[in-house]
């Protein structure tokens, strides 16, 4: 199915009720269009309880319990709603420390989390302990440049993973960051590290040529921009062909707007991030106009949880 996407970025809000959205009701030809709302999180770092009233820069921002009551209002009032995370679920607090994940996963699952990608962070309680957690996440986890053949994360781990949402085909693959020098080789074991370019390009050909998707999205916990030769999310949109939006990680950038950058031919890649530590939840709405492919605008803001 050919859609054209409108997309328009604007500046991140304070709470759920400062939202600056379109609705699809706006629309004299409502029923030619489907919207998607694209909620993310990233380098949530085990912040289960919001930072404490101490008069710091964070104080009162973010929490579990807030995250979730956001986005149950954000699903009362859009009917189409995907909510992905970009890595490093684990490490940052005591929570982690004492039940080692458990706590996060199933918090996000009670939150219906569709997908998440691993962080560096995600092996620090090495691959056991990463498999003693996941049985608590009622959701799958994407991650395309691991060779996990030989270890156990091959049975909890997908190359890629596709949704259908009134008619609209989207396609989501993952990229975890090299870790050599960043995670002890005890923690990840036999997992090898794949070029991330390589892997992008192999499947979001396979989502777009084989799958048949409208919209491909990364997952990607490689981060945003770096003054070195590590491979960037900038690297990645200038070097894709399909991908049409990349949900980063890792760096914890706090993005007002979507960076946007040409791929190989021509058309724009959107990056976003938001922050770390649940202090924002992004948000992207996608309008799809059916029978048409050209894509055209995003709504997006990234939205502080406080």
């Amino acid at each position: 199915m050919n859609r054209r996407i409108f997309c328009k970025s604007t500046l991140f809000a304070s709470t759920v009720a400062t939202f600056n959205t379109i609705p699809l009701s706006a629309y004299a030809y409502k029923d030619d269009f489907v919207k998607l709302t694209i909620l993310h999180t990233n380098d949530v770092h085990s912040r289960i309880e919001p930072f404490p009233m101490d008069g710091s820069r964070n104080a009162g921002q973010g929490g579990a319990a807030k995250r979730a009551a956001m986005i149950k209002s954000i699903r009362s009032k859009e009917k189409n709603v995907l909510l992905f995370d970009s890595g490093d679920i684990f490490q940052g607090t005591p929570y982690f420390n004492v039940f080692g994940g458990e706590l996060e996963m199933k918090l996000m699952s009670e939150m219906k989390y569709d997908a998440a990608t691993m962080g560096n962070h995600d092996f620090d309680a090495g691959i056991e302990g990463f498999m003693k957690q996941v049985k608590h996440a009622n959701f799958p986890f994407i991650v395309s440049n691991y060779d996990v053949s030989e270890n156990e994360l091959s049975t909890v781990l997908s190359k890629i993973k596709t949704w259908e949402i009134d008619g609209v085909k989207i396609g989501v693959y993952g990229l975890g960051i090299a870790l050599d020098g960043l995670v002890p080789k005890s923690l990840y074991g036999s997992t090898i590290y794949q070029d991330p370019i390589e892997r992008a390009t192999k499947y979001e050909s396979h989502l777009i040529h084989e799958e048949k998707c409208d919209y491909v999205i990364c997952l990607s916990h490689l981060g945003y921009k770096y003054n070195s030769d590590s491979v960037s999310d900038i690297d990645l949109a200038k070097s894709t062909k399909y991908t049409n939006l990349i949900l980063g990680g890792h760096t914890h950038t706090f993005m007002r707007e979507p960076d946007v950058q040409n791929n190989q031919n021509g058309n724009p890649v959107y990056i976003n991030q938001a922050g770390w530590a649940g202090i924002l939840l992004g948000r992207v709405d996608l309008m799809f106009e059916k029978g048409r492919k050209k894509r055209k605008n995003i709504w997006s803001r990234n939205l502080k949880i406080e």
